[in-house]
């Protein structure tokens, strides 16, 4: 298969053109245009388009040679980046992000089932990235598991570490952070750190924490009379989320809602929680319903809120 997740095509018969945002075998592709919908075609059926650049491919050269070191060695610092696509946003693209001043000769092996692929191999200079897969953002779940193997080298007089061996099987909570600039990308993106930095444990702190006295007091802010439970307001990652997962999340985040309106002494407070199937109503209800301090509930501002939204009245 020639071509590679994110790249961009035009239709041979047709005057169309998209990018490819799934691989189903080894003759069909998915072909996703402006209309957003993905179209499955037989890869002799398109052509590759010069010119477009993914997100975050320029200015990350895959240098073999070692640049000059300014200022302090840095001797931590390996990442994996993973950044959406700037025209396919359903693609996600893992770049090897090395914020160190060593040179590194990297490999990725994916593995599935037993089944092993060489995915990259390369070396990576200095403060420099390189992107080494692609994956649908939607397949999370059936991500195959990533094997980095990475060995430091250095022309400056600095002992290298151990060759780092890692196994990673990426799941939805490694993307629960809130996206951030992605070091020599300057793209939004998520960071999962390879070479965690070692414990360093304060003896003096340790020994204050056996004294520390257990009265300190939860502070909850004061909230608005109006809250969301959308998941799309709570998380950034909602989208890997599972519907159990995301449940628990809006729940959670109700009782929190809720207790503070108590602390607070709050006569009464919105809850949108929208329509849908029912099941977030339903809890809601049946948590409000045993409340000792819920003097009442009903279907708030129907006008607006339809039945998406629950109004309570505390005691």
């Amino acid at each position: 298969m020639k071509y590679k997740l994110g790249d961009f095509v035009r239709f041979v018969d047709e005057k169309m053109e998209g990018f490819v945002t799934r691989i189903i075998d080894d003759q069909m592709i998915g072909v996703t245009g402006e209309d957003e919908f993905e179209i499955p075609v037989l890869a002799s059926k398109v052509t590759t388009v010069h010119g477009y650049e993914p997100a975050g491919t320029k200015g990350t050269p895959n240098a073999t040679e070692e640049p000059a070191i300014q200022g302090e060695f840095e001797r931590k610092g390996i990442y994996t980046g993973v950044v959406a696509d700037a025209k396919a946003n359903s693609v996600v693209h893992f770049y090897l992000v090395n914020n160190t001043s060593f040179q590194l000769l990297a490999t990725l092996t994916t593995e599935q089932q037993q089944v092993f692929k060489g995915e990259f191999a390369g070396m990576i200079a200095p403060k420099s990235a390189v992107k080494i897969y692609s994956a649908q953002l939607a397949d999370l779940q059936l991500w195959p598991k990533f094997i980095f193997n990475v060995i430091y080298s250095t022309k400056q007089n600095v002992e290298p570490p151990a060759p780092l061996v890692l196994n990673e099987k990426f799941k939805a909570k490694d993307f629960s952070a809130t996206k951030k600039a992605v070091p020599l990308l300057n793209e939004p993106g998520w960071m999962i750190r390879l070479d965690e930095p070692e414990m360093v444990i304060d003896a003096q702190k340790l020994k204050e924490s056996f004294f520390k006295s257990p009265e300190e007091k939860i502070v909850l802010d004061k909230p608005a009379k109006e809250v969301d439970l959308h998941i799309e307001k709570l998380r950034d990652d909602y989208q890997f989320l599972q519907s159990s997962e995301i449940l628990n999340i809006q729940l959670a985040h109700f009782h929190k809602m809720l207790d503070a309106a108590i602390v607070h002494q709050l006569p009464d407070m919105v809850f949108i929680h929208g329509a849908g199937n029912g099941t977030l109503r339903n809890e809601l209800h049946k948590a409000l319903g045993k409340h000792p301090k819920v003097q009442t509930f009903m279907d708030a501002r129907k006008e607006k809120f339809g039945y998406g939204a629950t109004k309570v009245i505390f005691k």
